[in-house]
């Protein structure tokens, strides 16, 4: 009893017109009555869009003249982040639906204008300029409250014949005015600014985060000004130079010898100490000082080989640095290491006259005692 059965879908795929198809997707088609936007396949089937810029130009196409479509705005409608927004905004300006121009106020302010088109294709073919008399309108981010004739044209001619449009009056237009041309190559588009209204009907961009967003001089508030000097980060202090090469006293044959077969016979304990000949004569003297100290082989191998890093990209600059500092000090000699020896003390002795006690080689009677008996100090 608890078993629910949805009929309505049953009489919905009854009242399919036409055979069934096995697989795929079957469509109920209901018309629409209100709320509704005509878009074309080139768009929802689009070959060269990703997912979700095809998502997002249905969207704004489906929004009236004068929403907001910037990136912050889009974001916080949508779950998608603002940089997969932002990609998905410069697929639809690389393929023409998308056109966004700068374009400065006349107080010296610079602002973005966002035109959208719903068929790029048929501008480019029939050479049509947005914005001229008889011109399909294209919906943009600015303050326009008449409708779209374009959307109107596209619903009349599912439903119709085509009537004959009179020209709208040629809406006032900024100095430059947005013209879509066809889709450029891909390249690294300027960051998409976030748009607000301005009094002049044209949208204010605002701050984007500065992961998308390219640094640029920042705008002056007087037209012609020049922008503020980009401040350059102080230079880092200068390196430490490098610490010599210790060198022995005395380079005697039999040292350079040692020193050379030592550093030759590392590779056969650690195949990364590879050394050529010129490597070899430069080490030599600090090998050299590690012997005259009294610093057996295999401890100076062990010092050297011990703990190399993975990969060693210099074994010769590795060799060179432990040999400088990890130069053991000279063995003390015998008498250093002997402990000192101590002052000698002075014995006590109790005084023969008072019996207290002072501090003499030899017995007899204190300082207060003496005179009495006329000793001598």
């Amino acid at each position: 009893m608890d078993t629910q059965h949805d009929n309505a879908l049953a009489h919905a795929l009854a009242a399919i017109p036409g055979p069934v198809p096995p697989s795929g997707v079957i469509h109920i088609v209901i018309p629409h009555t209100n709320r509704f936007t005509v878009v074309g396949n080139h768009l929802a089937q689009h070959a060269g869009l990703s997912l979700v810029a095809i998502g997002i130009g249905v969207h704004i196409q489906s929004l009236p003249a004068g929403s907001e479509i910037s990136i912050k705005t889009l974001a916080a409608r949508f779950p998608e982040g603002e940089v997969k927004i932002a990609s998905a905004l410069r697929e639809l300006e690389a393929h023409g639906y998308l056109r966004r121009t700068r374009v400065r106020l006349a107080k010296g302010r610079v602002a973005t204008r966002t035109v959208f088109c719903n068929q790029p294709g048929a501008v480019l073919r029939g050479g049509v300029v947005p914005g001229a008399p008889g011109a399909p309108v294209v919906g943009a981010a600015v303050r326009n409250p008449a409708p779209a004739p374009a959307l109107v044209r596209e619903h009349l001619r599912a439903t119709g014949p085509e009537p004959t449009l009179v020209p709208e009056p040629e809406p006032a237009r900024v100095p430059e005015p947005a013209r879509v041309t066809e889709p450029e190559p891909a390249r690294v588009p300027e960051p998409a600014r976030v748009t607000e209204p301005e009094p002049t009907l044209v949208t204010e961009p605002a701050r984007v985060p500065e992961h998308i967003r390219v640094r640029e001089p920042e705008p002056t508030a007087v037209a012609g000004a020049r922008p503020a000097p980009i401040r350059l980060p102080a230079p880092t202090a200068p390196k430490q130079p490098r610490r010599p090469l210790p060198q022995p006293h005395a380079l005697t044959p039999e040292r350079r010898q040692a020193a050379s077969a030592l550093l030759a016979d590392l590779r056969r304990h650690a195949v990364e100490l590879v050394l050529s000949e010129e490597a070899v004569e430069e080490l030599v003297p600090g090998v050299a000082a590690w012997l005259e100290r009294d610093a057996t082989t295999d401890a100076i191998r062990h010092a050297l080989t011990a703990d190399l890093p993975k990969p060693l990209r210099h074994p010769a600059r590795l060799l060179r640095h432990r040999l400088t500092a990890l130069l053991p000090p000279p063995l003390p000699g015998v008498h250093d290491l002997t402990a000192p020896r101590r002052a000698p003390v002075t014995p006590f002795q109790t005084c023969d006259g008072c019996e207290r006690a002072f501090r003499s080689h030899e017995p007899g009677h204190c300082r207060d005692c003496r005179a009495p008996y006329g000793e001598a100090a």
